[in-house]
């Protein structure tokens, strides 16, 4: 085989689209290789990356992304769970083998003045591109790179096997709106470790489609491990879209700071899928909300306002309704929490099963603004709450210390065979 390691000049401020990508190709055509970009900033559009290419940034260099429109041309990929026609991502990839990205240069997405559109009226006709998006593909690396400012989330791989995502930073603006950090959506087998993520919405969120998908497919084997994640709505996240099911998840020595929520669990009726065999261990959170969120009354969307999707009372079990089973949480820490030690739901009709949670230990800040733990339809601000456990069916609560609790320590409502040993 041909290795083919290709360099681009210097930067000139001119696009270099058309150089990268004819580098791209080239090292593809050759049978793979590496294209390296030298210190110096490079402005592009959308590129696509190819087999058993890796595309390398040295340290001090800059791929910027320009926010013309025109440069991002259309493609069909999943969007929020559902495939449809989407501006290209900054960095795209199909049905591609050995895809890698490489490096201690930095990935601009550009992202101010695609916010800007989403917030002026009429906004985008199309949806704004993700900085890194990967569909179905195999053997993807991501390393030692930095990534910022992404028009959307950040990296985005769908559909793909065995990804490894290690020593990546991820910054965009706390105010950046759906900048996700990592979202690996019906992949198999994902490694992510050793990252730091500061994001404006989810730092990772774990996903699978939603019921409008025809593609009911899996997100399994999932491990994340040794980051720091700050601001952003979640720590790491499960959800929304979850209909071809979350299975086999592994999170462990991670440290939130500021994150709304830690480890949060969202779905709804309608959704369908299933959660299975979570295990989170060793995780310490600071100046978050509220820790530990298990929500099938997620909102958000307009289906998410459906009065069956907020009820309370039981509704009738068919595909649409989402089971979540075997969720192991142990070794946690957390400080400063401003609006509940923990709210832990299961569905009426639908409880959850076979949950543990051991050695939780939680503090709450001096003088918290109320928040409300979780989206969902009649939940109102509160701070300092205690634990609240819902619709649980077998499981247990022990060794969970909670200091500056304003009221009762734990609040139960319909839980079944459920161990409690909390301590104030």
């Amino acid at each position: 085989m041909t290795l083919l390691d290709q360099q681009l000049p210097p930067g000139t401020g001119d696009l270099v689209t058309d150089r990268l990508q004819r580098a791209l190709d080239e090292a593809a055509a050759a049978g793979g290789g590496r294209v390296s970009i030298p210190p110096g900033v490079h402005r592009t559009g959308a590129l696509r990356l190819r087999s058993r290419v890796e595309l390398h940034l040295e340290a001090g260099a800059v791929l910027a992304f320009d926010p013309d429109p025109a440069l991002y041309p259309v493609v069909e990929a999943r969007w929020e769970g559902l495939r449809r026609r989407v501006h290209s991502p900054c960095l795209y990839a199909q049905d591609e083998t050995d895809v890698a990205i490489t490096g201690l240069g930095t990935v601009d997405g550009g992202g101010e003045r695609w916010w800007q559109r989403t917030r002026e009226p009429g906004g985008l006709d199309l949806p704004r591109p993700t900085l890194v998006g990967l569909h179905g593909c195999t053997r993807v690396t991501l390393r030692d790179v930095t990534l910022r400012n992404s028009p959307a989330w950040t990296v985005h791989p769908a559909l793909c096997e065995d990804v490894s995502i290690t020593g990546v930073r991820i910054h965009n603006p706390a105010d950046s709106p759906n900048t996700d950090g990592i979202d690996p959506e019906s992949c198999r087998n994902v490694r992510i470790a050793d990252c730091h993520i500061d994001v404006g919405d989810d730092c990772i969120a774990i996903k699978a489609g939603t019921e409008h998908s025809p593609e009911r497919v899996a997100c399994e084997n999932v491990v994340v491990t040794g980051c720091t994640m700050v601001h952003g709505h979640g720590g790491v996240v499960i959800g929304s879209e979850m209909s071809g099911g979350v299975r086999n998840v592994v999170i462990s020595s991670c440290v939130f700071q500021g994150t709304d929520r830690g480890i949060r669990i969202k779905t709804r009726r309608g959704r369908g899928g299933s959660i299975e065999q979570l295990r989170v261990v060793n995780v310490v959170m600071d100046d978050v909300l509220c820790p530990i969120t298990v929500n099938p009354f997620y909102w958000c969307g307009p289906e998410g306002k459906l009065a069956r999707v907020g009820a309370r009372s039981p509704q009738p079990v068919d595909e649409g309704t989402p089971r979540i089973s075997g969720l192991h949480l142990a070794h946690l820490t957390a400080t400063r929490v401003r609006a509940s030690a923990g709210h832990v739901l299961g569905l009426p009709e639908a409880p959850l099963e076979d949950v543990t949670v051991d050695d939780l230990t939680v503090s709450f800040a001096d003088d918290p603004e109320p928040g409300t733990p979780e989206m969902a339809a009649g939940l109102e601000p509160v701070s300092r709450q205690g634990f609240t456990a819902a619709s649980i069916s077998g499981g247990s609560l022990s060794r969970v210390r909670l200091r500056g609790v304003s009221g009762e320590l734990l609040l139960l409502d319909s839980c079944t065979d459920l161990e409690t040993e909390v301590s104030g």
